[in-house]
């Protein structure tokens, strides 16, 4: 296979919420004492559907993976008779959790297998002396330590749906202390070359109309679970939190707050705060309602209240400090009721007063529309809920987006719902406006009343503080890359996402003169309760490329055949990470593991200190086919990013958006001397040109935007 043919990506590194060993010791749940056993969600399927298929026969079909690692066109007779049971065995209509109850759970890979992996993946980033130092670290650990650990690992992995993702969303995310803002929440941009209305309040109208439209296709189960070739069921569960959820803060660990359903959503605009109704009775306003009520907040002229304009700042800071205000001044009178309102609404909607968005006339825009949504100004975005809609001034949209909750194949399978519905299914008038006539009898939107003490303001300003040295240290470079897309790359013979791999390793180089970890995020939803996985990109072979073509003695076959070997190594990796032989996540929970049973291991504790100082990943697009990209080619959203993991390092998130098209978001601090986003782009260019010219493929002139 040429290229995985199904979404895959995250967008959130490994520590990128920052939490300190200590944090775990004696703390895998209260559960009187116990490691976690509980069976993860409960999805209406495990009662509902029991005659739609043998579930037991269907779920040993797809612990059945070898087709992931047979070449493009070269299918197995074995893997033939695979498929055709599968689609015998699977419904023809399935519902959203339809699967779940079938999905195999994921392994728990051999200490021996997991350990040479690791090794293998440090070797070309340590001397002899540091390789020879970490070979006895492993062998001690491998031999004393990790058969008890594993021990646990394999009893969790017998009564949990999945062993990692529970301890994952806890004490990668739940229990950082660092604020949201940068550190952990990402954006997601609008679609960048066309544009339906310039109306700010009709746009917001229509779209959280289709907002609402997909949640109720999702609480129905009528959204179609993500199929790999078409019959392989991806993990759904991960839908579940989208809409109604906050993340709640807590002094030692936040809790995921989501109900069932919620009939408003909560609005932001010049420092104020609404409650907007999405229903009147038991229908679901229509987008010329909603944007009637849009627009009368847009025209209101009120102030804002003392405290009330930079409050959500509180959400931004760090989380301490805002679970004790919280406590503190939001516990009693008409500061709990407004800030129920917003906890408990589908989802938070900012109505910014910027305009943003792509303009080829002003390289900078792009990179200036990421940084808006990343961060905004730290007090209009309200980073716990579960995503902030932002509608800007020219009517271009984007989200903000927690992470503890789902991953970015998630929130994009949302968004292009969304964009798609909005797009092709509600129209505007000529005037821009959403169709129809408003029923101007609707209650206006309710003003959310504060009373915060002078104290409370105080406490606020200090969170605004720390979300601002935070954000004004983001270095942000987005770009497209024009000159060629994965039309090209194919003619190459090689996966569009190894060719960008191996061009980062290259421009990592060129930037910095030296090899790093590297991240790269993939998926684990073949299995129930998947999240995600590590690909450890910067390997033996990717090196050895990078060092020949920094060696103008090389020929280009040479450099070819060194291409094709570290291409062939990165897909080998990412199928390896995809079907549960990663090492990244068996290595963190082995290290949860020894903080229950009090051990310290050296090993472990120098592989989760080590930074991932280039943390990469590609972003998912065209998940649900709701239209024909190529019939609409400037129906193209351009993805989104993350905040650099490391504090010397790069975040760099893409989207090979077409045969002609590669968005780039890349991260770095100010406050490093050692890295610059917009030099590390630049080096990503000519990488991925230089890459291009090796197999003599028609690379065009350089188009930039």
């Amino acid at each position: 296979m040429e290229e995985t043919p199904y979404p895959h990506q995250e967008w959130h590194p490994q520590g990128r919420v920052s939490w300190q060993p200590h944090q775990l010791a004696g703390r895998c749940h209260d559960n009187n004492g116990l490691l976690l056993l509980q069976c993860g969600p409960f999805h209406g399927d495990d009662l509902l559907h029991p005659e739609i298929y043998p579930r037991g026969t269907l779920k040993l079909l797809l612990s059945y993976h070898g087709w992931m690692f047979e070449l493009h066109g070269q299918t197995s007779r074995t893997t033939k008779i695979w498929a055709i049971c599968v689609r015998l065995l699977s419904n023809r209509r399935p519902m959203l959790y339809s699967f779940q109850t079938s999905l195999p759970k994921l392994p728990v890979p051999k200490v021996a297998a997991t350990v040479h992996r690791y090794l293998e993946s440090v070797r070309p980033l340590l001397d002899d002396e540091q390789y020879y130092r970490m070979e006895m670290l492993a062998k001690d650990f491998q031999e004393k330590t990790a058969p008890r650990l594993q021990k646990y690992l394999v009893l969790k992995s017998w009564w949990a749906t999945n062993y990692v993702s529970d301890w994952w969303e806890e004490y990668i995310y739940l229990r950082g202390r660092s604020p949201l803002v940068v550190n952990s929440n990402y954006y997601v941009m609008d679609f960048v070359f066309t544009r339906h209305t310039n109306i700010q309040a009709a746009r917001l109208g229509s779209v959280v109309h289709a907002m609402i439209m997909y949640r109720r296709k999702l609480d129905r189960e009528e959204i179609k679970p993500v199929m790999a070739l078409g019959i392989v069921p991806m993990c759904s569960y991960q839908m579940e939190r989208m809409f109604n959820t906050t993340r709640i803060p807590g002094k030692d660990t936040d809790v995921l707050q989501h109900l069932l359903d919620s009939r408003h959503v909560a609005v932001y605009h010049k420092g104020r705060f609404y409650k907007v109704w999405l229903y009147q009775g038991s229908q679901l306003l229509k987008p010329r309602d909603l944007e009637m009520q849009f627009q009368r907040i847009l025209d209101d002229p009120s102030p804002p209240q003392p405290g009330e304009e930079k409050l959500a700042a509180f959400t931004a800071g760090g989380r301490v400090q805002w679970a004790e205000a919280r406590q503190t001044y939001f516990s009693t009178g008409k500061n709990k009721v407004s800030l129920e309102a917003i906890e408990k609404a589908a989802f938070f909607v900012t109505l910014d007063e910027e305009s943003h968005g792509l303009d080829p006339e002003n390289e900078a825009s792009l990179s200036l529309y990421g940084k808006s949504l990343l961060h905004g100004n730290c007090y209009n975005r309200w980073f716990d809920k579960s995503f902030n809609l932002i509608a800007f001034k020219n009517a271009k949209l984007g989200l903000n987006t927690e992470h503890s909750w789902a991953d970015a194949p998630i929130v994009g399978h949302l968004w292009e719902f969304v964009l798609a519905t909005d797009a092709f299914h509600l129209d505007y008038t000529d005037a821009g406006h959403c169709q129809g006539k408003p029923n101007h009898s609707l209650a206006p939107p309710q003003r959310l009343l504060w009373d915060i003490p002078e104290e409370c303001q105080e406490l606020i300003e200090s969170s605004y503080q720390v979300a601002k040295t935070l954000a004004d240290d983001v270095e942000l470079y987005c770009f497209h890359f024009a000159t060629f897309g994965k039309g090209l790359i194919k003619k190459c013979r090689t996966s569009p996402d190894a060719f960008v791999q191996i061009a980062l390793q290259l421009a990592h180089f060129r930037d910095k003169g030296k090899f790093c970890l590297t991240y790269e995020a993939s998926m684990t939803r073949m299995f129930r309760d998947g999240r995600t996985e590590t690909v450890r990109s910067c390997t033996a072979e990717a090196t050895a490329f990078v060092r020949a073509m920094m060696d103008s003695g090389y020929m280009k076959p040479d450099l070819q055949d060194l291409f094709r070997k570290a291409a062939e190594k990165h897909q080998l990796l990412y199928r390896l990470a995809m079907t549960g032989a990663g090492i990244d996540r068996h290595l963190f929970c082995l290290y949860v593991v020894s903080k229950y049973l009090g051990l310290h291991s050296p090993f472990l504790a120098q592989v989760l200190s080590e930074p991932w100082r280039l943390s990469t990943s590609q972003i998912a697009q065209f998940q649900i086919h709701m239209f024909d990209p190529e019939k609409y080619p400037s129906h193209i959203a351009a993805g989104g990013g993350f905040g650099p993991v490391a504090d010397d390092g790069y975040g760099v998130s893409y989207m090979i958006a077409g045969e002609n098209t590669i968005f780039f978001h890349i991260s770095s601090k100010f406050s490093s001397s050692e890295t610059n986003a917009q030099r590390f782009g630049n080096h990503i260019r000519q990488a991925l040109q230089d890459i291009a010219a090796l197999f003599e493929v028609s690379v065009p002139k350089i188009v930039e935007s």
